[in-house]
């Protein structure tokens, strides 16, 4: 179905002028032109055409934004301050991008394609709600005091304790899905921390990042402190490998995950890598149908399924599978299709040509492996980057679709006899990221949650993250924790020290 489009939300002036603005690189605390001539155009996904540009960084850019922060950092202008005085600009920084709240939701909508209802209540009501949250972490960093038995000399005495001191200059790779809300993710726990970063948003999906340097800046963040390059893969490789960076932060794909890890090894930098999932449901013989679809629907939809933790992997029991999976193909068959800007529109497009694109190719490669299409998998003949919500079944456990991540709006259903069974199929993959439970007796949830190999597991819902609840995966989804006091732990290196009087 496609949306009517009546409620249209039209683009603010301050957005449009912000679009058509000449770009720079956001480094010591302005805008620089970079010494880049390469331009990297910026598309709308909901027309498909380029809506804006911004500078491909080269180097030598991305060697002056890592300078810039190693000065901040070594002065001490950020990491000496006061932690409450940390903490206030950081609460600062929420209040403006609370204030400023449409306009960084039509932006993220007009750049990424998602719908303005989920930019408004995740990629910035969320987000100022994680900046709130982890700005008091600022207030919150402790080591311990410890008894030692140190033998030597005879008769002396000593007391030792650990401090948490910042880790030093941060890389901050963030991906097209939610680039403000990831961007913030990485930005304030390294700041709460005391460090210095440099952000390089995708080069899908700049423009946000570079607005919130803009706010951040008029926060009261220090200049050097928080820089933002834009740029593709050279602008990358050069950000992992620059020697003075001591931190990476990267967002994104297990196999270019697995590339950021091993350039860092090279200069021992510290990193944390949150990546990929092809996150599976287990719904149990119990379940009531007409109260599931719409939270499996969430799971595997929401953003058009561009979500790490999106459900992708459904698997039912038996004697529930028909009634199951034909109520989901229903409803998904009916979800409305319709530029972001729409608050009616279900299904948005997806972020780039080429990302809808692979996301084709993944769905024919099922069918021609003998796939069933409940519903959708198309892609229509309109402008913009559409998907129609697949619903798939008839495929074995081995089958590329239900083993490799699509990153799109495709859900693959399987139908299991035994429990254990199920589980064994779930944890069945090189991914760890995330699961779900769906079942209305306690005991076999509670005996079923420690057999699950993810990160998290939720039970009779799927996606709903707090920052106060750490976030990451087990065997290749990543290595650390985003949120709550692990991502502080993260941005952070731990000093002992020993003291004889």
């Amino acid at each position: 179905m496609e949306s009517q489009g009546s409620g249209m939300v039209a683009i603010s002036d301050e957005v449009a002028s912000f679009v058509a603005r000449e770009h720079g690189l956001f480094i010591d605390g302005g805008w620089h032109a970079g010494q880049s001539s390469a331009r990297l155009d910026v598309f709308g996904p909901a027309t498909g055409t380029r809506i804006a540009q911004v500078i491909d960084a080269n180097a030598a850019d991305v060697d002056a934004a890592v300078s810039s922060a190693a000065r901040a950092f070594e002065s001490g202008v950020w990491r000496k301050l006061r932690p409450a005085d940390r903490e206030r600009i950081l609460l600062k920084l929420a209040d403006a991008l609370e204030a400023n709240g449409e306009t960084f939701a039509q932006l993220e909508t007009l750049n990424q394609g998602k719908s303005i209802n989920i930019a408004r209540a995740v990629e910035v009501g969320a987000t100022v709600e994680y900046i709130r949250y982890m700005a008091g972490w600022a207030t919150k960093i402790t080591g311990e005091t410890m008894d030692v038995s140190i033998p030597f000399p005879p008769g002396a005495r000593f007391t030792a304790y650990t401090r948490r001191e910042p880790v030093g200059v941060v890389a901050g790779i963030v991906p097209w899905n939610f680039p403000l809300m990831i961007a913030v993710w990485k930005l304030i726990p390294a700041l709460a921390s005391g460090c210095s970063i440099v952000i390089k948003p995708s080069p899908e999906t700049p423009l946000t990042a570079l607005l919130l340097a803009r706010v951040a800046s008029e926060a009261g963040v220090p200049p050097g402190v928080f820089n933002v390059v834009t740029g593709g893969a050279v602008a990358g490789d050069a950000l992992v490998r620059h020697p003075v960076v001591s931190k990476i932060s990267f967002t994104g794909s297990t196999r270019t995950g697995k590339l950021v890890g091993t350039a860092a090894v090279q200069n021992m930098t510290r990193f944390s890598l949150e990546l990929g999932g092809k996150n599976p449901i287990v719904m149990l013989d119990d379940v009531d149908a007409d109260q599931v679809v719409q939270g499996v629907l969430a799971g595997a939809f929401f953003n058009q399924g561009q979500v790490c933790a999106a459900a992708s992997r459904l698997y039912v029991h038996r004697s529930r599978f028909a009634q199951i999976t034909d109520a989901l193909a229903a409803a998904a068959g009916s979800m409305t299709l319709g530029p972001g800007l729409d608050p009616a529109a279900q299904i948005n497009p997806l972020v780039s040509a080429r990302h809808r694109d692979a996301v084709a190719a993944s769905i024919a490669r099922g069918r021609a492996e003998g796939a069933t299409l409940l519903c959708g998998g198309d892609t229509p003949d309109r402008d913009g980057y559409y998907v129609k919500p697949a619903v798939i079944t008839g495929v074995a456990q081995d089958a590329t679709v239900a083993r490799e991540e699509i990153f799109g709006p495709v859900l693959v259903a399987i139908p299991f006899d035994d429990t254990a069974d199920a589980i064994r199929m779930a944890n069945d993959t090189p991914y760890g990221l995330t699961a779900s439970l769906w079942t209305n007796d306690l005991k076999a949830a509670l005996n079923l949650i420690p057999e699950i190999q993810a990160g998290t597991v939720w039970v009779n819902c799927h996606i709903p993250l707090d920052p106060g609840m750490p976030f990451g995966g087990f065997k290749q989804s990543g290595i650390g924790r985003e949120f709550g006091r692990q991502a502080i732990d993260g941005f952070t290196e731990l000093k002992s020290v020993c003291i004889a009087h």
